[in-house]
């Protein structure tokens, strides 16, 4: 099975180093073998014959395009996919350009344009841990199996709240919070998997347990590959 990894690999970015051990305890926990291929922003083509596309940490990328067109490829194609941090901040940009029709930017990446989805933190989160509250019935609250979970971030930016109704008419669900109603995570109903958090699963614990939001993804990625070998 598999995965393509998307973002512009770092030995020091953490998230990056992280992945080799999630493999394998993917494979002596979960029972789940996945084949994962780095691909560089700048090289995204064929992304559609993987069976998962992760998005990972590790902004400002080579190429704001090539993250946001990982974003898009899963969601037209119903490919399981996770964003992860930057991953989740440009899920927010390929869909509120491509499904909401906004004519909007990252700060980070474009820091002179006119309209911005996605702008710095009031306070940066880079290096703490924070209490998420998960909305019931959502996809990442059957995950975690709470409504609350503190999870680690290395991230200084976050959606505009003023854009939230725009992409929540449009079909997107916030499903976690910060205690201030800020987001935290999003997903797309109706799709195989479509998850994204702003927080990093792939840094909870020392990496040889992995994070219930990586083990769901793994196995949906199992389930989509049994369904077109089937």
């Amino acid at each position: 099975m598999r995965i393509a990894l998307v973002g512009d690999r770092s030995p020091s970015v953490r998230s990056h180093t992280r992945i080799p051990l999630l493999m394998r305890a993917l494979r002596e926990r979960d029972g789940i073998v996945l084949d994962p291929y780095w691909i560089a922003t700048t090289d995204v083509s064929g992304l559609e014959g993987f069976d998962g596309i992760w998005v990972l940490p590790g902004s400002p990328y080579r190429d704001e395009a090539g993250a946001v067109e990982a974003a898009r490829v899963a969601r037209e194609r119903r490919i399981p996919f996770l964003g992860t941090c930057a991953g989740f901040q440009h899920m927010l940009l390929e869909y509120a350009r491509h499904v909401c029709g906004l004519d909007v930017a990252h700060a980070e990446n474009e820091p002179g344009a006119r309209d911005f989805l996605l702008t710095p933190l009031a306070c940066s989160l880079a290096g703490h841990e924070g209490l998420v509250r998960l909305t019931p019935g959502t996809l990442i609250e059957q995950i975690m199996g709470a409504t609350v979970t503190t999870e680690a971030y290395i991230c200084s930016y976050g959606l505009n709240e003023d854009y939230k109704r725009t992409l929540a008419g449009h079909g997107m669900v916030f499903s976690g919070h910060a205690d201030d109603g800020t987001v935290r995570a999003a997903e797309l109903p109706g799709h195989p998997f479509f998850l994204a958090t702003m927080f990093q699963p792939e840094l909870a614990g020392d990496g040889h347990r992995p994070h219930p939001v990586i083990s769901a993804f793994a196995a949906a990625v199992t389930r989509r590959q049994l369904t077109s070998a089937g």
